[in-house]
């Protein structure tokens, strides 16, 4: 099973094991240690926290246990206390729900009657011949023993407290008396309750000896007597527990997975497929891993192929069209790792140059909102500044470059045969564009117009890219990148923000396309919504949710895929990302699966077929695959990446600056510069200068154009914080929001330098597509043509 190895019982009546939690929704679940004894359930944040710290108690006596689903089960005790738990898997939850209904059960009896029963049996189970008569003949024995001994004990305890009282009136009498005549008498009567006092002591002392004695041999009896009960609970769970994974293996079965017989011609419907008939349990566990890693409940199921499509040749296809022949060739290992590119001996011998691996570590200022907000009393929302508090020492354009992170996809990409294989590379390339999201709340900074940003990689890496910010209402990033080993990237991105009060969410506009040298093949994707939690109260976090339909243009194949949201009450991996290519005639032949901060897998579809129907009314698509195998995984963060705003290995390297860059280059932008040197109180300071300074280029602008259009002048509102992030928090999306609004009628007049507006047939829209001249310009060092902009 993919889950974690659920808890173990432990000898006594303690059963311990990790939970998940609900807390509240800004938390969700969060997992606790719990622990079981005597009836009570109590839970810990750690272990460690046992000996000191309970976080909270329940008692099963009166308490109400329910099972929501396969994992998850709530305990009540009628209103004033309610756990909703979560555990990892349908097994584990069984386990515990089975320890808890025990000990809810031992814990009513216990509360009915303070000898349960149930423990006092004789430590060997009675023969046939006996029966239970015997064990309830010696129940009652030992009771009425047992209550004689008390009744001696409350004898002897009224007596004490008599001849006790006796004695004290005595003993003041003869402190009162004088001497004379009686004080014989006296002495007599205190000598004799006395006597009697110590022979009454004696006797409950001796009847309490007695109790302790007989209470001792029986308490050993029920000891062991218990011990045979906890031995036959503990056979009761695993039997239950090996039915649990029975019972989910015809589950799953019965939801539709079929077994390929010797020919496609008569598919049937079966059990698990060949893959489990071996009996091994490694193997059992890996066709479950991949399972729960595909499935999606909403859209289709895989369930392993049969071993004959593992262990099939590539020339033997019989039964399969030319087609699957080919690309199943096309999808062994060797198609790639077999044909490595040529080598390139002069490229090897030039010194490559050395990147940074740590920039200053980010400076830990206290942010106080009302200090930003009294400053901006009375003044435009258009015109309140923000500070760079908010930002991360990166520029929007900067950002973009980091797609290019995972251009080893597009590399392998190029070399693919085939068009289907070439396709899940291109999607697990759109997926690896958003693992250095995960922990990057910070909101870069918005380019100025006609900003740009060049990223040479050509001697390292064998690409080049080059973006610029061609539009500033509404504002508008261009991008352009090319590779010497046959592919070439664009898009265009403009954004929509919308602020929901707890979350923010951005919608980037605009097509992504990728070009293939080698086979003309066409692709074009969008990105999907990236939405910001905790705006108002709490910490950031990063989701991405939604579908990209990636689409080969000259073939006709696709690849659906889609972005899981984070759901408190999901059972799902967070993150989690699926897909599948279909060829144009609508026929899968990859499926997709794992997590957009993570890894992507791919396995090729063998056998298709109708399963069972959804939650919502649709049959879901049973994918028959090979063997999952990996076709992309995150790098590891830089060490001590949280002190350096959460940066990969390639964000650490974009803003380090280099010679020879265009004069708009974004490593030359002051304000961003000394962000990142710490120098925030400077870095605000010159921020501000830089939107004043553009504003008042702006107008000029326009005041140029109207001249040359002899046309009224159009009102203009002026502002500050117009530069709309693809990646952002909430501190200017108010701002923006109006902005864009009051300036709908207005486009900038501004013409790019790198860029021109062309028709494109793809998405039938007017786009900036790269005019060539920047690096010609570089090679030369002229920039005569670049505006003063920083």
């Amino acid at each position: 099973m993919s889950e974690s190895k659920p808890p173990t019982p432990t000898p006594g009546d303690t059963y311990k094991g990790w939970l998940f939690k609900w807390t509240n929704y800004i938390k969700g679940y969060q997992r606790r240690w719990f622990v079981l004894s005597n009836g009570l359930l109590s839970y810990y944040r750690t272990q460690a926290e046992m000996g000191h710290t309970c976080r909270g108690t329940i008692n099963l006596a009166t308490a109400n246990i329910a099972v929501e689903d396969s994992c998850n089960f709530v305990i009540s005790n009628g209103g004033a206390q309610t756990y909703h738990l979560k555990a990892n898997s349908e097994v584990e939850r069984q386990r515990w729900i089975t320890a808890l209904e025990l000990a809810k059960a031992k814990a009513v009896d216990m509360q009915a009657n303070s000898d349960d029963s149930g423990d006092e049996c004789p430590a060997v189970p009675p023969t046939s011949g006996q029966g239970g008569g015997c064990r309830n003949s010696e129940v009652q024995s030992t009771l009425r023993t047992l209550n004689s001994k008390v009744e001696d004990l409350t004898t002897c305890n009224d007596l004490i407290v008599k001849h006790g009282s006796a004695l004290q009136r005595s003993l003041s009498e003869l402190e009162a008396l004088r001497v004379g005549g009686d004080m014989g008498e006296k002495i007599r009567q205190v000598t004799e309750r006395a006597t009697l006092f110590r022979i009454t002591s004696n006797a409950m002392i001796n009847a309490c000896r007695d109790f302790l004695s007989l209470a001792q041999t029986h308490s050993k009896r029920w000891q062991k007597a218990l011990q045979v009960e906890r031995d036959q609970r503990i056979r009761l769970e695993e039997t239950l527990e090996q039915l649990a994974k029975q019972h989910n293996h015809l589950e799953r079965a019965f939801r539709g997975a079929t077994v390929l017989p010797s020919s496609f011609s008569n598919p049937a419907l079966g059990s698990k497929g060949g893959a489990s008939g071996k009996g091994d349990a490694s193997d059992e566990d890996d066709d479950n891993e991949f399972f729960d890693a595909m499935e999606d409940p909403a859209e289709f199921i895989t369930v392993p192929a049969d071993p004959k499509y593992h262990k099939r040749s590539g020339s033997n296809v019989s039964g399969l069209s030319s087609e699957i022949g080919m690309d199943d060739q096309s999808f062994d290992e060797l198609s790639l790792a077999s044909n490595p590119e040529s080598p390139q001996p002069l490229a090897e011998l030039e010194p490559v140059r050395q990147r940074r691996t740590r920039i200053p570590d980010k400076p830990n200022y206290y942010l106080n909102l009302w200090s930003i907000m009294k400053n901006c009393i009375g003044k435009e929302l258009s015109k309140i500044p923000m500070p760079v508090n908010f930002n991360e020492p990166l520029s929007m354009l900067q950002r973009l470059s980091e797609d290019l992170e995972y251009y080893e996809l597009l590399d392998k990409a190029a070399k693919c045969q085939s068009s289907l294989e070439q396709m899940c590379y291109v999607a697990a390339f759109t997926v690896s564009s958003y693992s250095t999201t995960v922990h990057r709340t910070g909101k870069p900074f918005n380019p100025l117009l006609g900003e740009t940003f060049e990223l040479d990689r050509l001697r390292e890496c064998g690409y080049r890219s080059l973006c610029e910010q061609v539009s500033h209402h509404p504002p508008a990033a261009a991008h352009h990148a090319f590779s010497e080993k046959g592919w070439s990237l664009r898009q265009e991105i403009t954004l929509a923000s919308k602020f929901r009060g707890k979350y923010l969410s951005i919608m980037p506009l605009g097509s992504i396309q990728c070009l293939f040298d080698k086979s003309n093949n066409h692709y074009s994707w969008k990105k999907v919504t990236t939405t910001v939690h905790n705006i108002i109260v709490g910490k950031l976090w990063i989701d991405q949710s939604g579908e990209i339909d990636v689409v080969n243009h000259r073939t006709g194949d696709r690849c659906h895929l889609k972005f899981a949201p984070y759901s408190y009450f999901s059972r799902d991996v967070p993150r989690k990302v699926t897909g599948v290519v279909t060829d144009k005639a609508g026929k899968a032949h990859y499926v997709l699966s794992g997590t957009w901060d993570e890894k992507m897998e791919f396995s090729r579809v063998m056998q298709s077929s109708k399963g069972e129907n959804g939650t919502e009314g649709k049959q879901r698509t049973v994918y028959q695959t090979l063997k999952a195998k990996e076709i992309w995984t995150k790098n590891p963060l830089p060490e001590g990446a949280e002190n350096m705003y959460f940066f990969s290995s390639l964000a650490l390297t974009l803003n380090e600056p280099e010679d020879g860059v265009a004069p708009t280059d974004s490593r030359r932008r002051p304000d961003q510069r000394l962000m990142e040197d710490g120098r925030w109180d400077e870095a605000n300071a010159e921020k501000q200068r830089l939107e004043e300074k553009q504003r008042t280029t702006r107008r000029e602008r326009e005041r140029e154009a109207v001249k040359a259009a002899s046309s009224p002048e159009e009102a203009v509102t002026e502002d500050s914080i117009n530069d709309s992030p693809l990646k952002t928090e909430a501190g200017e999306t108010g701002t923006e929001a109006s902005e864009v609004s009051d300036e709908s009628a207005h486009q900038d007049n501004y013409q790019a330098l790198w860029f021109e507006k062309l028709d494109d047939p793809v998405s039938g829209e007017v786009l900036h597509v790269y005019k060539g001249g920047y690096w010609e310009a570089k090679d030369q060092g002229s920039w005569d043509i670049c505006p003063d902009i920083f």
